[in-house]
């Protein structure tokens, strides 16, 4: 019998949603988590019956029986979780976005090279059923030629933990720009940007804008997909502009577009082109896609399975699309194909640079930016 793959999972706040799904899979063994809270990593060891447990991300890299580590930690400790979980030797899923500046994304994406591990970025925009639908209808030729792509990620970060407060928005932009290039990769090009132009817009309280020095409400960017003719627009917020929880996308082509709900609970768009005026929109049910996965982690795609349905990631999120266990399909099929994840190092620093270079384009009343290439 070939040996499990083994899994530690890092940070269980949201990351303790992942626990069953990698306990489900097979070939999988969901071996070790980490928390720097000892009672809270005693709560969840005990539930999910997982006796190597860590307060130390040190100590969990130095066991050589893991093979694989899945961060979930705070956003500042990102690239240097990774960093060390790729110096140590692992493969590496970690949660959006990859880092908050463009020198650590170069290092993580240079390392990864060096040590031949995989390294998946986990955002989860691009496994929801939502994207799925879209991506049947473009490669069924039922959108035609792609137009134009706009997503938006707005969203109210009032109480959440202490390094959210001010964030600039575009830092944290891979939910809505993902969407729109991933929808352009091709099997041998993955899609990405060139350069980038955003402006700001409005103005946050005081004591918000002190922690990071980011002074907009609202932050809109614009960028030309590299080889195409298809330009995105992307807007974000995080403080003191009323919008309900909106983590959309919306798809303009030749022969159908895809409009996203305008509020939670709507319903989703498609408008077909040459039909009579009041006959191009329609109201669309967009299915399930859990066929694509292995029987056994199939039911996680339903909100059902949501195993702390009060975090904010899903009183806000909607439970992410279904898009859990796709992650984690695509993460270990890739370490078991030895084959590049989706998106890989290169590609996520690509995404995520957009927003950092996006923030750095309004700081400067909209200048445009190069993206560094990777």
């Amino acid at each position: 019998m070939a040996t499990p793959i083994r899994v530690a999972i890092v940070g269980l706040g949201f990351g303790a949603e992942f626990i069953p799904i990698y306990q489900a899979y097979p070939g999988v063994e969901m071996y070790a988590i980490c928390c720097r809270n000892k009672d809270n990593l005693n709560k969840i060891g005990d539930k999910h019956h997982i006796t190597t447990r860590y307060t130390n991300y040190d100590d969990l890299l130095r066991d050589d029986k893991i093979d694989a580590v899945h961060i979930n930690s705070p956003i500042p400790d990102h690239a240097s979780h990774t960093l060390k979980a790729l110096a140590a030797g692992k493969h590496v899923a970690c949660t959006v976005p990859m880092a908050t500046s463009q020198e650590d994304c170069r290092k993580i994406v240079e390392l990864q090279r060096h040590v031949n591990k995989i390294y998946m970025m986990m955002e989860t925009t691009i496994y929801s059923r939502e994207y799925l639908f879209v991506k049947e209808m473009y490669d069924k030729g039922d959108l035609g030629r792609i137009q134009f792509l706009r997503g938006s990620h707005q969203q109210d970060m009032n109480g959440w933990p202490h390094y959210w407060p001010g964030l600039p928005p575009m830092w944290y932009a891979t939910h809505c720009v993902s969407p729109c290039l991933a929808l352009m990769c091709t099997p041998s090009q993955p899609a990405t940007a060139e350069h980038v132009t955003c402006h700001g817009s409005g103005r946050i309280r005081e004591d918000l804008i002190a922690h990071y020095g980011s002074p907009f409400a609202i932050e809109t960017a614009t960028f030309r997909i590299k080889g195409t003719d298809v330009a995105a627009e992307v807007t974000r917020s995080l403080f003191d502009t009323a919008r309900q929880y909106r983590e959309s996308f919306d798809v303009y082509g030749s022969l159908s577009s895809f409009e996203w709900q305008q509020v939670e609970g709507g319903k989703h768009v498609i408008h077909t082109g040459g039909r009579p005026e009041p006959d191009i929109p329609r109201h669309v049910h967009v299915p399930d896609y859990a066929h694509l996965l292995p029987p056994s982690i199939q039911p996680f795609t339903q909100p059902s399975t949501i195993q702390d349905a009060d975090h904010l990631s899903f009183v806000q999120g909607g439970g992410h699309g279904g898009s859990h266990p796709h992650l984690v399909h695509a993460f270990i099929e890739a370490i078991l194909h030895h084959r590049p994840a989706f998106p890989d190092a290169p590609t996520s620093a690509n995404w995520t640079m957009i927003g950092l270079c996006a923030h750095e384009s309004a700081m400067k009343g909209g200048d445009k930016i190069v993206i560094p290439e990777m």
